[in-house]
């Protein structure tokens, strides 16, 4: 049976053109190189070398092999780093890059699916804003990351969208949930918003920017504050209203604003979540294992996007 062994011992022996010589590289007695050879041999059915005077001469058929036993061997140890880097995962550290609001649909959950699989390494998620996961993912200080898309810019990035939730008006008051929010309403609303440090940047500004813009509005914010559960404890509060991804909302109000309930814009407007990575790069095994759990905890909540 043909072995890698015997494939290594055939690829010193024809660069060097000597038994001896390929010994010494292999770290091998001469004799054990001579046998390997002989093996390969009767089980190609093939010559593979002639001797001249002390050393080897490679046949038409050895020319022919060499090529097909360099892409073995080098297969055979990208299969062993593979291994390696797989084995890695038992200790550790995994990061992975999540905007803020993606915790409300993927975060204690999914250090929990990495714990189960691996117990034994350390979970880092980070981020506050897809803005600021972006910067991470260029200075290489993450692999890969789950961000929400409008405010990401797709040079030298691989963007993979993988959900869409639906953004809705929040409100403590009834009657402002009898119909879908319209640009005029939402105009007009008093707004609590998260994200204030992100303004510029956050996702869902940017969509109700582009809403009011395209019937000459601009939205008004009342209270600004950094975390979405604080912006639905004020909802809750009666003190303003909010527009949130409706899986967010589903997660908070009946925790902070039970009261609260929530409708559609008009017309509907998405928020859409993606995975990114750095174009043409080589994903670790810990980078795959974080796309493959993030991808399925915020499928089940928000909606798919084949």
């Amino acid at each position: 049976m043909l072995s890698l062994h015997q494939l290594r011992c055939f690829l010193a022996t024809y660069e060097h053109g000597s038994l001896t010589a390929a010994a010494e590289e292999l770290g091998y007695a001469q004799p054990s190189v001579s046998e390997q050879i002989r093996g390969l041999e009767k089980t190609l059915g093939v010559s593979l070398f002639r001797r001249v005077g002390r050393g080897v001469v490679p046949t038409t058929v050895a020319d022919t092999l060499r090529p097909h036993a360099e892409r073995t061997i080098a297969a055979a140890e990208e299969t062993r780093l593979a291994a390696q880097r797989v084995r890695r995962l038992e200790t550790g550290t995994i990061r992975f890059g999540m905007f803020g609001v993606a915790r409300l649909y993927a975060g204690a959950g999914l250090v929990a699916d990495v714990l189960a699989r691996h117990p034994g390494v350390r979970v880092e998620l980070v981020g506050q804003n897809s803005t600021e996961v972006q910067e991470d993912l260029r200075r290489g200080r993450l692999e890969a990351a789950m961000v929400a898309i409008p405010n990401v810019t797709s040079e030298g990035m691989d963007v993979i969208p993988v959900a869409r939730d639906e953004l809705v008006y929040i409100s403590a008051d009834p009657e402002r949930l009898t119909s879908p929010a319209t640009a005029a309403r939402l105009a007009k609303a008093s707004l609590v918003m998260p994200d204030t440090t992100y303004r510029a940047d956050d996702s869902v500004r940017i969509i109700l920017r582009r809403m009011l813009h395209e019937t000459g509005l601009n939205p008004q914010t009342r209270i600004e504050v950094e975390d979405p559960e604080i912006a639905v404890e004020l909802v809750g509060m009666g003190l303003a209203d909010s527009v949130l991804p409706r899986g967010a909302a589903e997660q908070l109000l009946p925790r902070l604003a039970p009261n609260a309930g929530f409708v559609s814009l008009r017309p509907r407007q998405w928020d859409y979540f993606a995975i990114v990575h750095r174009s043409g790069a080589t994903l670790s095994p810990a980078a795959q294992l974080m796309i493959e759990l993030a991808t399925a905890r915020i499928q089940a909540i928000a909606e798919p996007v084949r």
